[in-house]
């Protein structure tokens, strides 16, 4: 039995000498790595002084706005931006740009008749507060979009469809609806043939849950197969039936978020906001399904610079605190939330990348360009 047990551990050595030290390690977040880049909306940038280089209010009319997810759609990177100001009704815009570099994206707008931006219309549904455009992918030259609609106080963000557009992003027809409990918000990612959807339910109070299509197969809802867990050997297993959706992981406070893969680190990530801990979490993975490892905090208000530097403080029962808040709301926190991932701007080396992600901040209510570097090592 000794012998037997020797020999055991000696194959196991034998093992992970052999496996690529890739494989083995984690990818862990360098600390006090993340900065602001930008103000990447709106026209003055508060934090620095400045005026923002898009000018978004004067040149279309955004003159404040949230979310920017985003998506490479033929050479451009595309925005999708949720409840903005400069129009009735709390509409939403569409925004794209073709710098190649994350401190210098001047972002354009579709112009309707009175000179403002054109905003984001889906036939057929509700598109006011809180009936936003969550994530977008490029299929073949066609766009598509999952939105959010029927808001109402008994349930926030009540169910999500999928359109599409022919004409890159002016006009926009529903194909079906996507979902009403588990994939309300949405972010895609094409991998080994299929596209890979990511959804959480319940606004702010629900996990994230995997599902797949072939890109082929996206105008027809019954194709879309839910991630139901792991049988032998770690493989996947796929039904038909969203009722088989299972959570990624456990963290039921999820709304907002977005995937990517990075390639310097054959990792795919997940960044979303939540309240406990506090701040923007990074989780990564191996495979689009996981496991997903324990989650670490990329952003912190007050531990990397945000309050009093590009997020407002209270001023509430005090002197005022800072030059940062938006007009009539001096008594409002700031808050970070939608972290989205853009893609193109990754950067690094083997082992090692930076990463860049939109970053709301409630008040001023703008995005916000972010920056975080990662690296493969061991979880302290």
């Amino acid at each position: 039995m000794r012998l037997a047990g020797v020999l055991s551990a000696l194959a196991v050595s034998i093992a992970l000498t052999r496996a690529p030290a890739s494989e083995l390690e984690e990818l862990v977040y360098v600390p006090s790595s993340t900065k602001r880049v930008c103000q990447l909306t709106g026209d003055f940038d508060r934090a620095a002084g400045i005026p923002t280089l898009s000018q978004t209010g004067k040149r279309f009319g955004v003159l404040a706005t949230d979310l920017g997810s985003s998506f490479e759609h033929k050479g451009k990177l595309y925005f999708l931006f949720g409840d903005s100001g400069g129009r009735p009704g709390d509409r939403d815009a569409l925004a794209w740009t073709e710098s190649t570099e994350p401190a210098k994206i001047m972002l354009h707008f579709y112009q309707a008749k009175d000179g403002k931006w054109l905003p984001l219309t889906v036939p057929g549904i509700k598109q006011g507060a809180f009936e936003i455009p969550s994530g977008g992918v490029s299929i073949a030259g066609t766009m598509y979009v999952v939105c959010t609609t029927d808001h109402s106080e008994e349930k926030v963000m009540g169910r999500s469809v999928f359109a599409s557009s022919h004409d890159d992003g002016r006009t926009f027809k529903m194909l079906y609806e996507l979902s009403h409990t588990k994939f309300i918000n949405v972010s895609f990612w094409p991998a080994d043939g299929w596209l890979y959807i990511y959804g959480s339910g319940a606004y702010r109070k629900s996990n994230v849950c995997l599902a797949r299509v072939r890109p082929t197969d996206i105008k027809d809802r019954s194709k879309v197969e839910y991630f139901g867990g792991t049988g032998p050997n770690r493989a996947p297993r796929w039904s038909p039936h969203e009722a088989d959706a299972m959570a990624l992981f456990q963290h039921k406070q999820i709304g907002e978020f977005s995937v990517s893969y990075l390639k310097p680190v054959k990792r795919y990530v997940m960044l979303y906001n939540a309240a406990e801990p506090r701040g923007i979490t990074l989780r990564s993975a191996k495979t689009p399904w996981g496991p997903w490892s324990e989650g670490t905090v990329l952003f912190e208000p007050g531990r990397d610079n945000g309050y009093g530097h590009f997020m407002h403080i209270s001023s509430k029962g005090k002197q005022r605190t800072d030059t940062l808040s938006d007009p009539k709301r001096d008594d409002e926190w700031g808050g970070e939330y939608g972290p989205y991932i853009m893609s193109r701007y990754t950067s690094g080396a083997e082992g090692h990348c930076r990463i860049y992600y939109t970053m709301s901040t409630w008040n001023p209510y703008q995005v916000m360009v972010m920056q975080s570097d990662l690296k493969l090592g061991t979880r302290r």
